[in-house]
């Protein structure tokens, strides 16, 4: 804990969060048991005039659109200072959010580097962001999800409340919340100071606050990385995510990291007098580049692949849309880990593959799209198994039909059907048509599909491009 200095109030006082704080830190992510929430320090862009906090810059751009004098506003100012004068001179005060909506698409923002190493720790599976850009999402896709738009996005609003899909130990891809609104033409997200009161008042009103991931908040610790509360809107925000009086004995703590929060020296006294487990590091970008040193050297002694050594990749969710060339694997909802292990194998050997992870849509629109996509994919993977040999009736039988119809027209010989097994399922018992008989079957226990079945299947895909 930082101890202010009593004979230099507001100065900065350098924390210290020695190694044995770091080694607990480690273990906690390793377990899963740590939040990230992530503030506006960390979105340091690359703009025509320098390199800026994305805030800054669009606090400028804002200023332009809306025609506001920025002689009478205090300097620096801030997006809070644009729109508070633009409606103080009978602006309308929605104007003010679908130019922001309009500046930010105009502008291609490479993803901040403190971004891309939060992302690449991929023991996080659910990130908080206070910030209503699409930065982080692109950070989550393009280091967890090869680029595609994979990351499930969620965003708070008082008026339409969205909580977590699953609980966190059924997630098959990274989550990111946005807790303060996501960007859209319409008020929706908070840009000024009455926004951020209306949606605290609303995240602690009984029926308007996301229950799932406020009981992630209170059980996990959690990491404020670059965040811009105020002195009272910090000690609000720990007390309405942990529930209880911080004073109160509890097995979860917090890391403060930003610039401004060891300069407060009231804040300061009040988080070592009354919450004993909270501890702040000066510097976001700092602490993320350390923590993601630490974790690197941490998982490179424990032997686990490390981001970007070309050793087995982590499963990258599909897309919502099938790519081009793209092999189809249709199985039971039941065997979706077998699943996951298949596709990563295949994504390393180079071949496109393509699977609904959540079906989530119901009705002739989502049946449509699967018969379209089986319809037009490269090759057919049914994965058989004791799940398909128990569910007699399942949507993969469907799947399993339509695949068929296709073969029909396809030159005897030909390869299209490539059936896995991922158990000891018989393949003379088995209960799948009897088109899929008449072929091998691999055999894939778990989902550890063999080396040359990835090899067979590139090699195919790569004669279908030529």
């Amino acid at each position: 804990m930082i101890q202010p200095d009593p004979d230099a109030p507001g100065e900065m006082v350098e924390s210290c969060i020695d190694d044995d704080a770091w080694e607990d830190l480690l273990n906690y992510i390793e377990e899963r048991r740590v939040i990230p929430i992530v503030g506006p320090e960390l979105l340091r862009v690359e703009t025509d005039g320098g390199t800026r906090l994305l805030y800054d810059w669009l606090a400028e751009k804002l200023a332009l659109r809306l025609n506001v004098d920025i002689r009478s506003l205090p300097q620096p100012y801030t997006l809070n200072d644009v729109v508070c004068w633009f409606v103080g001179w009978r602006g309308r005060r929605e104007e003010a959010y679908t130019r922001l909506r309009s500046i930010l698409r105009e502008t291609a923002f490479a993803v901040p580097p403190a971004l891309r190493q939060l992302a690449q720790i991929t023991d996080f599976d659910l990130f908080v962001t206070t910030t209503f850009d699409p930065l982080l999402e692109n950070a989550l896709n393009a280091e967890r999800c090869g680029g595609q738009p994979s990351t499930e996005v969620i965003a708070y609003a008082p008026n339409r409340v969205a909580d977590l899909t699953v609980p966190r130990d059924q997630q098959t891809r990274p989550v990111l919340y946005h807790l303060l609104g996501r960007l859209s033409a319409s008020p929706t997200y908070v840009v000024s100071d009455e926004d951020t009161l209306e949606f605290v008042c609303a995240l602690q009103s009984e029926h308007l606050t996301p229950e799932k991931l406020f009981h992630e908040l209170e059980h996990n610790h959690l990491l404020l990385i670059g965040s811009n509360f105020s002195n009272w809107l910090a000690r609000l925000f720990l007390r309405m995510a942990k529930r209880r009086r911080l004073s109160d004995p509890r097995d979860v703590g917090e890391i403060v990291a930003d610039s401004h929060s060891p300069r407060d020296r009231r804040l300061m006294t009040f988080l070592q007098q009354v919450s004993a487990r909270t501890r702040v590091y000066t510097g976001a970008e700092k602490f993320v580049a350390e923590l993601h040193s630490r974790w690197l050297a941490r998982r490179g002694r424990s032997g686990a692949p490390l981001p970007g050594t070309g050793q087995p990749q982590r499963f990258l969710p599909p897309g919502r849309e099938m790519p081009e060339n793209a092999v189809f694997i249709s199985y039971a909802r039941e065997d979706l880990g077998a699943v996951q292990k298949l596709k990563a194998a295949l994504d390393a050997a180079g071949v496109t593959t393509w699977f609904d992870m959540d079906r989530l849509e119901s009705g002739d629109d989502y049946d449509r799209k699967i018969r379209q996509n089986i319809a037009r994919c490269a090759y057919f993977v049914p994965v058989v198994s004791a799940t398909t040999q128990r569910r007699h009736e399942g949507y993969f039988r469907r799947e399993w039909s339509y695949a068929v119809d296709r073969a029909r027209n396809i030159a005897e010989g030909a390869v299209f059907i490539l059936p896995v097994c991922i158990d000891g399922t018989g393949e003379a018992e088995a209960l799948v048509p009897e088109r899929f008989k008449a072929l091998h079957f691999t055999r894939a226990p778990g989902g550890e599909v063999p080396p040359e079945f990835c090899r067979r299947l590139a090699e195919l895909t790569a004669a279908r491009r030529v």
